[in-house]
């Protein structure tokens, strides 16, 4: 395990949301399953209380603390995409599973957890030397729910979306 792991607040399904997130990323696992050793405020004996799993090669911890805490914007997990493949295929996996729709490029999981979903070539844009291009993927950005790496480099180019 890292020396520091995210930890993610659950009321009972942890298991299951720890499930779900190694299923979107290839080099994902759960890496262990800690049970309850006594009854406590959120669970009883023998129930899942920690899991450790790995995203993508970092640590995470998710506790089943027994009662709801939500979720805010001020902490998202952000997910550098290779390509639109990949943003589709997340993004669509997050969705399905009951997730919501926010904008440019971000989405609430069931759980509400906030999930960034950026290509890499969004990342290249904005940390461009040229401000005027990056401006403009910038704020035809703001304009998106999910990111659209073609409509993206069009208007990094200064050309209209094909």
């Amino acid at each position: 395990m890292s020396k520091i792991s995210p930890c993610l607040w659950f009321v009972d399904d942890a298991e299951e949301a720890a499930n779900f997130y190694v299923s979107l990323l290839p080099g994902s696992r759960i890496d262990h399953i800690a049970r309850s050793p006594s009854d406590y405020p959120g669970g009883k004996q023998g129930s899942v209380l920690l899991v450790q799993f790995t995203l993508a090669g970092q640590t995470f911890q998710a506790l089943n603390a027994g009662s709801k805490v939500d979720y805010t914007d001020a902490l998202s997990l952000s997910l550098e995409c290779e390509d639109q493949a990949e943003v589709d295929r997340v993004w669509a996996k997050i969705l399905e599973s009951g997730g919501r729709e926010i904008q440019c490029g971000w989405i609430h999981d069931r759980w509400g957890v906030r999930w960034q979903i950026v290509p890499r070539a969004m990342i290249e844009m904005l940390n461009s030397s040229d401000s005027a291009a990056a401006k403009r993927a910038f704020e035809a950005m703001m304009d998106m729910m999910k990111l659209d790496v073609a409509t993206l480099k069009a208007a990094f180019a200064g050309k209209a979306a094909a």
